[in-house]
């Protein structure tokens, strides 16, 4: 698989919800549209419609993404919380899965704040620290 370049994520505004989709990031689990394909739907454009459910629902679903490419902000509230403790688990492809209160580090030295990523554990990505499915980690 060719390794994605990195681009800033697309905001999607809602009423009461802003989901956000970094592509970069995005490893294709498919917990969004299996989990609430009123809102996001591959074969569609725009792709997410926020307004397809309620905020809390799409907040939920967007917590399964396990790359941490999609994100939401709600409009009566604040970002996501994290998970707490902070979790680190190698998933059975290598990838390292984290979940928490997370200060990721670019290699131009951006310090990131974030609540899930899943990192590069191959050093092939074309996107370090994350995980792109370019390396050996992409046979599982």
């Amino acid at each position: 698989m060719p390794s994605k370049e990195p681009r800033e994520p697309k905001a999607y505004e809602g009423k009461l919800v802003t989901v956000t989709y970094e592509a970069g990031r995005c490893l294709h689990a498919a917990e969004c549209v299996r989990g609430l394909p009123e809102v996001f739907d591959s074969g569609q454009r725009p792709w997410v419609r926020p307004d397809g459910a309620g905020p809390e629902r799409v907040a939920e679903v967007i917590r399964r993404c396990p790359s941490g490419a999609l994100q939401y902000r709600l409009a009566d509230g604040p970002a996501e919380e994290p998970d707490r403790p902070t979790t680190v688990v190698r998933d059975p492809a290598g990838r390292l899965v984290l979940r928490g209160e997370l200060s990721v580090t670019t290699p131009d030295g951006t310090v990131r704040r974030e609540t899930r990523a899943m990192l590069c554990a191959c050093g092939v990505s074309g996107n370090q620290p994350f995980c792109d499915l370019s390396g050996a980690c992409a046979s599982d």
